[in-house]
């Protein structure tokens, strides 16, 4: 009768070990590193610009977003205007390569709607966080 309770772990370990491996692997990709693998600029309009980024190690789509967000503050800031407006982004991963494309534009005033940035603010913020710009 005690070969039961033994039988019983036993049938469950493997589906507790896989958990515990499944954890360790979450945790290995918390920890990565993000690997920028650079920014195309591409002017599609007068103040309408895409930045392509392509990066590895990423945690999801907000870091793919917040590098191209970067480059779009500081490309703002070399064609010596001080902000960019959010237009639209797309992200796509395939074999641990993540890519974006972020439509911004750029304006010496501040533009109308939400999704604004500072550029001289963003671009000291992407400097603190380690998210590299153009």
């Amino acid at each position: 009768m005690r070969l039961l309770p033994l039988i019983a772990t036993l049938a469950t370990a493997p589906a507790v070990l896989a958990a515990c491996a499944q954890g360790g692997a979450d945790v290995a990709r918390k920890d990565a590193m993000p690997f920028y693998r650079g920014i195309e600029t591409v002017l599609l309009d007068g103040d309408l610009v895409s930045f392509r980024v392509a990066m590895a190690g990423a945690q999801g789509p907000e870091d793919v977003e917040a590098y191209a967000r970067c480059a779009a503050a500081q490309y703002a800031l070399i064609r010596g205007f001080g902000f960019a407006r959010h237009v639209r982004t797309t992200v796509a991963q395939n074999n641990g390569t993540w890519r974006g494309d972020a439509v911004y534009t750029i304006s010496a005033a501040l533009p109308a709607g939400f999704r604004t940035i500072d550029a001289e603010v963003t671009v000291r913020d992407c400097g603190e966080r380690g998210i590299p710009t153009i």
